[in-house]
């Protein structure tokens, strides 16, 4: 038995999302779309045209499935199993964040600050970074990505966030990031980096937006961090002095109201050329800073 076309199927879905989840009529009408292809494992393309197609009972069944749980507030790619990141497929679970669109600052920051691939490879200093919490690998791959000569060591406390960030890195056919299982620094020994990257968890811990939306399902010691957001970074920019080599750069990102206790702190560690990048809302997102010779 056939049932609705596909465009009929995305507008009554479009309609629920928007009044559940409060979306805008594009949010929710891309969402829906998201999840028709999930279950017809079709492209966008295909989409427009075969909006007028009928839709097989089974097939409407299995969007049914996957659009109840949207509407129950699942974040879409917990739903898919994948993440658009920095031009990357990644797979995502529950057991990493979700990565998100303004921490691409993040990366961009990264990589103004490596030169790019030569032709002549031997003329390029081959530099080390460390990504602190990488979760789904997303900020390591897409620098390791972008600037192939580097060495980049990813490292997380959850060996289930890492097996993600390994398999990610294999379909990506990444081989310049290497995975390790670590506590923040606590297994780098005396390691040293020209660069240090990290997202880490900045929410206060008891901000209601952690029982809100896409970030209910999200692990919390990934988002929360003490009474004001900012026991991690702390202890990040204490230690990586030790880990960084001279003129080395540390890069965070942080809250949209924090930019000026972090550099704060930056400053107090010993840092200089402190400066903010901007995400894609015109916050300081990212704060670095640069670690000079005494």
């Amino acid at each position: 038995m056939l049932s609705n076309t596909i465009i009929q199927l995305i507008q009554s879905s479009q309609i629920q999302l928007n009044m559940r989840l409060n979306l805008s009529p594009k949010e929710a009408k891309f969402e829906a779309q998201l999840l028709l292809l999930h279950v017809l494992n079709k492209d966008r393309a295909w989409l427009i045209a075969h909006e007028n197609d009928s839709i097989q009972t089974e097939v409407e069944i299995g969007f049914q499935t996957l659009l109840n749980r949207r509407l129950n507030g699942e974040p879409i790619a917990y739903i898919s199993g994948y993440r658009e990141f920095y031009g990357l497929h990644l797979k995502v679970t529950p057991h990493t964040l979700i990565p998100r669109p303004d921490t691409e600052t993040l990366v961009e920051a990264a990589l103004s600050k490596i030169p790019p691939n030569s032709l002549h490879s031997s003329t390029v200093q081959t530099k080390s970074i460390l990504d602190l919490g990488t979760g789904s690998g997303a900020i390591a791959l897409a620098i390791a990505k972008n600037r192939s000569l580097i060495n980049v060591i990813a490292v997380d406390a959850s060996q289930a966030a890492l097996n993600i960030a390994i398999e990610n890195a294999k379909y990506l056919t990444i081989n310049n990031v290497q995975f390790l299982l670590s506590d923040w620094f606590n297994a780098l020994d005396g390691s040293k980096f020209d660069l240090i990257v990290s997202n880490p968890p900045y929410i206060e811990a008891d901000d209601a937006h952690l029982k809100q939306g896409d970030l209910r399902f999200e692990p919390e010691s990934a988002l929360a961090s003490g009474s004001d957001g900012l026991k991690d970074i702390r202890q990040i920019i204490h230690n990586a002095p030790k880990h960084l080599n001279t003129n080395g750069w540390l890069m965070l990102e942080h809250g949209y109201n924090q930019a000026s206790a972090v550099a704060a702190l930056f400053k107090q560690a010993g840092f200089a050329e402190i400066s903010h990048f901007l995400d894609l809302g015109s916050i300081e997102r990212v704060t670095i800073g640069q670690l000079q010779s005494k």
